[in-house]
């Protein structure tokens, strides 16, 4: 091959160099460099390799000998390293380049398929192939090392470019106070020279100041510098590559965050989480403004330093200050101070009008704390809230008002507008309204102040826990549940019990499980449930419970007396002329209660009498009256006879009703149930609250399916013929009161629409038998008859419907939220008076009813009220007030009990008899 071929060869790229081989086998890979190769090394392997390949003789002909020839044109002193910020070259994976299409068919590219072959020509191209990849990746790796340098070099630039600046701030530094040095020195030397010369009378002047003056200078320099730096430094924070290195070295982000931008974000959160950091950052500025600015004034002035600070302080407080100053200097410093003081002034405005305002708007928010003692705690917000805060304020009347809190999820001046508009006045009793979440720890702390402070979560008298609207399996028990956790974080100094509202009796151990022995339940749907089936089945006992549970007239109450040691109960039931015994409180057996114990009970040291009273402090034990017994009718009560009752409606707690009529009723009674849940569905509810349909014994279940307040559905039931219709408030409406009554209502008046109609065709054999024991009380008769109609019992949610109930002329109802509202506030007030709602309202042991005068005595026959509670011991119970045929309402407790008169055959007692 010529010398001018060979050059031809030579300057054609790398990729143009191989020629196709027509005898090439199947496509290989070349292999890896096992490592970094300098050209010197590979020009020492690729030769062996050619010589290896052409054998004796060929070494002229090979083709690789040109690729050996164009290698050792490179200088010698240029060599190929692997970059080592690519990482280790065995464990990178190979880059494949997009192979070019070459418009020859028989110039393959660079990256082509290199096929194998068994003759040294194929072994040649291959070896040729090789290498020119070899060359095609060292150029792509130069111009990448070549870019990266060119970046280093600008920032290398940039860096240079600051590194100047700060050497040179930083040198003036050193080089003034050289310069004071020597300025120094020379005044040092001129003031001996003006010593000597007023020694010899030649100078007759003062000594100039020039030291003065240049300490002046100093610190005016000192100032500039000072006040510009800190922009400077900030605006090239970035660029600083120390603080960059620093910054890259964290492992953090593996993308780095600009330092100005952390800065300001570090900023911010101190400003945020410490609320004091504005007021400080306020302080140091304006000691900043004065220190600084008096240095400045007494760099521009002839006063002292200590006066250009007082006068810095002033032009800061006020800005009118500076207009006396004389000179260019002088003023521009004075007005600086001025703005500088007024923006300070106008930021310290800012902050303690938006702290004021901050703590009005917590004020009428209701985010502060309470600090009270003895007070009464209502957690939660439900329309029983105001019938509790009326009985709380009638308990409170007698000690002149108390205190009662409210905490709840709503705003304050919504609650406060909500109870203003509440019909009663308070009679001195302060309500507070505070907005928080019982369930928080700190908004509990707001009314609960930790013990060292001036008033502890022991100070409050009680605390009650309202039901929410929710469902009670899924929400409201479960919220209670939770607010009692919450108490107990803070129960280390509570010492007042907690009356916790439940929805669902199923799910009252477990709240009592959690709070232990501080916590009294109310189950809500159990009490009323059961005072409806008390009330469907003795007319009238609604309104004596009223009574009973409402602070208005007579209440339970429990007390001591010493002085009543030794008495028999039969002694004790007639020894308060204002009050009515009803049991006793056995210290003996751990506080029981004992209602209605036997007559030879002899009370003990540290037993109790409980007591129904008008208040606990209008009673006390008297001299025993004189009674007698006399003769009287003993009538024994009439059996019980089979009863027909409907249900109307589905209550969550139903399946607990039925057990209870279970229990009342006499064998053969039916219950019907109609509703809109079908029949299998009623089966699997009933089944599921724990009732065995098949296990019934005294009643049988008759299913209908149906809208109460349709009234081609009420045609289909035969309501002449029953003798209780209890109108229950839906389940799927208990959440809206509104809705529930209205319901209640229009199913009333389509009953009572219907039963008038239907009046010629009444049958009355149920009733003559339920009037079989009666028959002689006008009262009783006329509350069974209602209107010649059935007895209907509705379960009313709002107080506010009462008066709608009373114009419906309705045999009989009950104010569910008032009676609920009732029982609340007396176990508020006594946690003990729980224990005795709790037997009363049981299907066993101890009732309250209501018996005909005929047991006690003869028609007009005149006694005193001791002597009717004595005749009424020999029945085994207690009575406790009277109703006169002609009277709108009963009287519990009577006063003047020693007083005879004269009573009929129609009049009825009221008593608290044993359980048969």
């Amino acid at each position: 091959m010529s010398k001018s071929n060979e050059e031809e060869e030579d300057s054609l790229p790398p990729n143009q160099n191989t020629k196709p081989s027509s005898s090439s086998s199947s496509s290989q890979r070349p292999p890896l460099l096992t490592k970094s190769k300098t050209l010197t090394e590979l020009r020492t392997t690729t030769a062996a390799a050619a010589a290896s390949a052409a054998g004796p003789g060929g070494a002229e002909t090979n083709p690789l000998f040109s690729t050996v020839r164009r290698i050792k044109t490179l200088p010698t002193s240029a060599s190929y390293v692997y970059p080592s910020f690519l990482g280790a070259y065995p464990n990178r994976t190979r880059v494949h380049h997009v192979k070019p299409r070459s418009a020859n068919p028989d110039c393959p590219t660079v990256d082509g398929d290199v096929k194998s072959a068994a003759s040294p020509e194929n072994s040649s191209r291959d070896s040729d192939s090789e290498t020119g990849k070899f060359l095609v990746s060292s150029g792509s790796q130069a111009s990448l090392v070549s870019q990266l340098g060119g970046r280093r070099t600008r920032g290398f630039n940039h860096s240079l470019i600051l590194y100047l600046l700060s050497f040179t701030c930083i040198l003036s530094v050193p080089y003034a106070a050289y310069l004071q040095n020597r300025v120094a020195k020379f005044q040092e030397e001129k003031s001996n020279l003006c010593c000597l010369c007023v020694d010899n009378h030649i100078f007759n002047g003062s000594t100039p100041h020039f030291g003065n003056a240049n300490i002046r200078t100093v610190a005016l320099y000192t100032v500039v510098f000072t006040i510009f730096m800190p922009f400077m430094f900030y605006k090239y924070l970035d660029r600083l590559p120390p603080i960059k290195r620093l910054s890259k070295s964290t492992k953090i982000n593996k993308e780095e965050v600009p330092l100005k931008k952390r800065v300001a974000y570090m900023v911010d959160v101190c400003f945020s989480i410490y609320p004091y950091a504005k007021l400080l950052a306020l302080f140091f500025a304006t000691i900043f403004l004065i220190g600084f600015g008096g240095l400045a004034l007494y760099a521009v002035s002839e006063s002292s330093f200590t006066e250009a600070l007082w006068l810095a302080w002033t032009f800061v407080a006020d800005s009118g200050n500076h207009a006396d100053r004389v000179g260019t200097g002088p003023r521009i410093v004075s007005v600086s101070i001025s703005s500088g003081g007024m923006l300070i002034f106008a930021m310290m405005l800012g902050l303690i009008s938006d702290a004021i305002s901050e703590k009005m708007d917590s004020l009428r928010k209701g985010k502060s704390e309470v600090i009270e003692r003895d007070h009464i705690l209502i957690l939660g917000w439900s329309d029983k809230l105001g019938s509790l805060l009326k009985q709380l304020a009638i308990a409170n009347k007698s000690i002149g008002g108390g205190v009662i809190v409210v905490l709840a999820e709503r705003d304050k001046e919504e609650m406060e507008i909500d109870i203003g508009k509440l019909e009663f006045d308070f009679m001195g009793t302060s309500v507070i309204c505070r907005s928080g979440s019982p369930l928080i720890l700190a908004d509990l702390k707001k009314i609960f102040p930790p013990p060292y402070s001036q008033v502890s979560v022991s100070k409050a008298r009680a605390i009650i826990v309202l039901a929410s609207h929710e469902n009670a399996d899924q929400q409201s028990d479960a919220r209670a549940l939770r607010v009692v956790l919450s108490l107990t974080g803070v129960k280390e100094g509570l010492r007042g019990h907690v009356v916790v509202e439940m929805s669902d009796i199923d799910n009252e151990p477990l709240v009592k499980l959690v709070g232990g022995d501080l916590i009294e339940t109310v189950v809500a749907h159990d009490v009323i449930g059961r005072l409806m089936i008390k009330c469907a089945l003795q007319p009238g006992l609604a309104q004596i419970w009223e009574d009973i549970l409402g602070f208005e007239n007579a209440e339970f109450y429990i007390k001591r007396w010493p002085e009543l040691d030794g008495l028999r109960f039969k002694d004790v039931l007639i020894s308060f002329p204002d009050a009515i015994p009803c049991g006793i409180k056995v210290a003996a057996e751990g506080g029981k209660i004992d209602i209605n114990p036997d007559d030879g009970y002899e009370l003990k040291e540290g037993d109790e009498v409980l007591v129904i009273a008008e208040d606990d402090d209008t009673y006390a034990p008297d001299h025993l009256p004189e009674v007698r017994k006399g003769l009287f009718p003993k009538i024994a009560d009439p059996p019980k006879y089979p009863e027909k009752i409907l249900f109307c409606g589905w209550r969550r707690d139903i399946d607990d009703m039925i057990m209870v009529l279970e229990a009342f009723l006499a064998p053969g009674s039916q219950l019907w149930m109609f509703n809109e849940v079908p029949e299998k569905e009623r089966e699997k509810k009933l089944t599921d609250g724990g009732l065995d349909v098949s296990r019934l014994e005294n009643i049988k279940l008759v299913h209908r399916e149906g809208n109460a307040v349709i009234r081609r559905h009420l045609d289909n039931l035969p309501l002449e013929t029953f003798d209780s219709i209890l109108i229950l408030a839906d389940e799927s409406l208990e959440d809206s009161v509104v809705q529930a009554d209205s319901r209640s209502l229009a199913t009333l008046l389509l009953i009572r629409d219907i039963q008038s109609k239907r009046l010629p065709h009444k049958d009355t054999k149920s009733t003559t038998l339920r009037l079989s024991g009666f028959c002689h009380s006008s009262w009783i008769r006329e509350m069974q008859q209602a209107s010649d109609k059935s007895i209907i019992i509705s379960e009313i949610l709002d107080s506010r419907t009462r008066n709608l109930v009373s114009v419906s002329r309705i045999s009989d109802y009950v104010l569910s939220n008032e009676l609920v509202s009732m029982a609340l506030a007396m176990v508020a007030e006594d946690k003990q008076i729980n224990r005795v709602l709790e037997e009363l309202f049981a299907e066993e042991g101890n009732e309250m009813c209501i018996k005909p005068a005929e047991f006690y005595l003869f028609d007009q026959e005149e006694l005193c009220f001791y002597d009717i509670m004595i005749r009424g011991r020999q029945r085994q119970e207690i009575v406790i007030g009277y109703r006169t045929a002609n009277a709108e309402c009963a009287i519990i407790n009577p006063p003047q009990k020693s007083e005879p008169r004269k009573w009929a055959i129609d009049d009825a007692f009221v008593v608290i008899s044993s359980g048969e």
